[in-house]
């Protein structure tokens, strides 16, 4: 298949395969997260429950994701997939079937909650992993899989959220479950129909600790990959808790409805699609360890924008700028690892980006909801913004340091001519 440069990676069938059924599958997941966060305060009218739903999704990532890169390092990847997808299909089908028969309890909610955070513990590292497999092992074309994965992903929280806004006004919460339950067929579907030969996995002889330190070791042991995966924490732990807290803003400041959450949330993942559009048609690596820092200080500032704000036609724009400086500072850093990173030990650094990305998520959640009851979900939110500039600031001062010890790593793989001037890397 012929296709512009800064369309390469669909030249390759199994990503195109991969692209088509993750995205109708991801729309169908944010369906069901929307009608799980607003059926929590239908029933519980808490920020405090809020922030405890998003907690038990998210929290596995912390515990479990780490411990999942290793058990991904040794098995097939495709392999892996087909669980954790089939296992997600089970769970939209319990809660659907509880739903539907008005049996549903808030503790029914965090409980699924939970469940899926598992299994998305292990599958998030299995699909980053699986990524250069999809290109058929072409590291040029990495970046820009990479970077059209995150920009469909977050095109399913601009699209899935608006939509299942609608549907769950006009047809209620069951909807949102039923619909993602049937959402599951497409990426099983693709996962059947792809022919690429699965890549050897290097077990090793080590013990699966061993493997663990050492991933940890690779990924924190060199400061740009340190610095950003930090910074990646910082911004999450204190920028994520947004969506949380967004079926408060949507009925209390907004005075809206389940379709006031979804434009709020789609507005977030509207920005995010943005930074990914723009990451994908750079033409490389470079530049984006120096790009982070800006783009979280972007996050920062628009939240505490967004927490002072009580119109929506202004509050829209700002979570605009919200997910676009978020998930620039993700993706950015999820290119630089994946692109540097030895094969044998893809799924393990996957994981801990996951962890940072994701995993540090849930406590935010949690700390917002709690410091919500306090002081007031605005307040709350207002602080999560100042500390994503704080943090963004720590990571310029070290800026110079970053560009020195990534040099000779991009010249080792090409992307910079070993005897070109120093421009940022």
């Amino acid at each position: 298949m012929n296709a512009p440069h800064y369309l390469r990676a669909f030249r390759h069938r199994d990503y195109r395969l991969y692209f088509a059924g993750q995205g109708i599958s991801q729309v169908g997941t944010w369906l069901q997260l929307v009608a799980t966060s607003w059926l929590v305060y239908r029933l519980t009218g808490s920020a405090l429950m809020l922030g405890l739903a998003s907690f038990a999704l998210q929290i596995p990532f912390l515990v479990l994701a780490p411990i999942a890169g290793v058990l991904v390092d040794r098995l097939p990847k495709r392999r892996v997939l087909y669980f954790t997808q089939g296992t997600a299909l089970a769970q939209s089908l319990a809660m659907f079937a509880l739903v539907a028969a008005g049996r549903i309890e808030p503790w029914h909610l965090v409980a699924g909650n939970l469940l899926l955070g598992i299994v998305n513990a292990i599958d998030g590292p299995a699909r980053q992993a699986m990524v250069l497999e999809l290109v058929s092992g072409r590291r040029e074309d990495l970046p820009n899989a990479i970077a059209f994965n995150s920009a469909l992903m977050n095109g399913a929280r601009f699209v899935g959220p608006i939509v299942g806004g609608a549907v769950i006004a006009a047809l209620g919460e069951v909807w949102g479950f039923a619909l993602n339950a049937l959402s599951y067929g497409a990426v099983l579907g693709a996962l059947a129909r792809m022919r690429g030969a699965p890549r050897a996995v290097e077990t090793g002889r080590e013990s699966w600790l061993r493997q663990f330190a050492a991933g940890l070791g690779y990924a924190f042991g060199f400061l740009p990959t340190r610095a950003a995966l930090l910074l990646l924490a910082a911004v999450s732990f204190s920028v994520q808790p947004y969506q949380s807290l967004a079926p408060y803003f949507a009925r209390e400041v907004f005075g809206g409805d389940a379709r006031t959450l979804g434009l709020l949330i789609g507005a977030g993942g509207c920005g995010a699609v943005a930074g990914m559009i723009y990451l994908a048609t750079r033409p490389s690596v470079r530049g984006l360890l120096s790009l982070i820092p800006v783009a979280g200080a972007i996050a920062g500032a628009a939240l505490i924008g967004f927490a002072a704000c009580a119109q929506l036609l202004l509050a829209l724009p700002l979570l605009f700028l919200v997910g676009l400086g978020g998930m620039i500072t993700a993706a950015g850093t999820n290119t630089v690892l994946q692109t540097i990173v030895a094969e044998h030990m893809r799924a393990r650094v996957a994981a801990l980006y996951m962890t940072a990305f994701l995993g540090t998520a849930p406590l935010g959640a949690l700390a917002a909801g709690s410091l919500a009851e306090r002081i007031g979900p605005p307040a709350a939110l207002a602080a999560g913004g100042a500390f994503a500039l704080a943090a963004a600031a720590a990571y310029a001062t070290r800026l110079a340091a970053i560009r020195r010890a990534i040099r000779p790593v991009y010249e080792r793989l090409g992307i910079l001519p070993a005897d070109e001037l120093r421009p940022p890397p």
